[in-house]
């Protein structure tokens, strides 16, 4: 489909981000949009390397294999300091618009959040498209939730305090696992979606964040068709995996906390599940963040409200997992 963006005002953005968008166009970087799709994971993959800042210590990582419906799906066990009864749980899915991102391109915001909510984390490898196009991804995402909750005892973890978290798709696939695990013998109980996609359908082209932000980087409307578009190939993106705003029942869902970046063409889908959810009687805690972009939280180490909201998404879960 078609949308004409709207003419955006660079005044919007905060100081700090137009320096680094200002930074990232005069290095001369081809965009993420006109790169085959390997040569785009190792350019994303590279922008938590540079702009993410540290790489901050955790007591303990361990790589790990879940059971997945087409074979292992790779995760990754973060522990936060020695200090800390860390036997809580959340589970991280990463971004990267379904079809770019891994476990090391989000690394450092695991790492961070560990810290932060005082309990360790779980980094999802999910397979991505378009060499597995939906629903590959969400299976993978739940699969590795169950086997997580399956075997949390003997991994020191405490399968009644899972939460789950995530940004950007991951934020999407986040969200889908709240709505799909619904009556499970585990319960999760807490959703941090950072920036999330929540509706794919062709309906959502219409929203205002689309046409007021369509040509703000990084994410563009080119950059999001290029990486949604083999994802969704001969699926209905109508089906809640895809678009977890149109599931019709959004009841007993654990509370959640939503956070958008103003100049981000996502902002509305965050803003309508925040709605959504909170007519459906779900506890809602969501913030906005003015003049932001997509994907800050990957350049903490330029902007420094990165760290101030993985610090807020820390407090949260720590409350919720008490």
């Amino acid at each position: 489909m078609n949308m004409k963006t709207e003419p955006f005002n660079p005044s919007r953005l905060a100081p700090e981000v137009r320096e680094v968008l200002a930074a990232i166009a005069a290095s001369g970087a081809p965009s993420l949009a006109a790169l085959p799709f390997p040569q785009m994971r190792k350019a994303y993959k590279q922008l938590g390397v540079t702009l993410g800042g540290d790489s901050l210590p955790v007591r303990e990582i361990r790589e790990l294999r879940a059971d997945g419906p087409a074979g292992p799906i790779p995760l990754r066990l973060y522990l936060p300091e020695a200090n800390v009864a860390a036997d809580a749980v959340t589970v991280y899915v990463h971004g990267g618009g379904w079809s770019i991102g891994d476990l090391d391109s989000h690394d450092k915001i695991c790492r961070r959040l560990a810290r932060a909510a005082g309990c360790a984390v779980v980094g999802i490898d999910y397979r991505l498209a378009p060499e597995h196009p939906a629903p590959a991804g969400p299976e993978d995402v739940l699969a590795a939730i169950r086997w997580l909750s399956r075997h949390a005892v003997e991994l020191d973890l405490d399968p009644r305090r899972m939460a789950v978290a995530g940004d950007s798709a991951g934020g999407s696939l986040s969200a889908m696992a709240c709505q799909k695990l619904r009556g499970e013998p585990f319960t999760l109980r807490a959703q941090v979606l950072f920036y999330p996609s929540t509706d794919l359908s062709p309906r959502s082209w219409n929203f205002s964040s689309r046409r007021e932000n369509g040509s703000v980087p990084p994410l563009t409307l080119d950059l999001m068709r290029v990486l949604s578009d083999p994802f969704c190939v001969n699926f209905n993106t109508k089906d809640p995996r895809l678009s977890p705003l149109l599931e019709h029942d959004l009841s007993n869902l654990p509370p959640a906390l939503i956070v958008t970046a103003e100049c981000d063409l996502l902002r509305d889908d965050g803003r309508f599940y925040r709605d959504a959810l909170g007519a459906a009687g779900v506890p809602v805690e969501y913030f906005e963040v003015p003049g932001m972009i997509h994907g800050f939280l990957e350049m903490a180490g330029v902007l420094p409200v990165g760290v101030q909201t993985i610090d807020r998404a820390g407090k949260f879960l720590r409350a919720h997992l008490a």
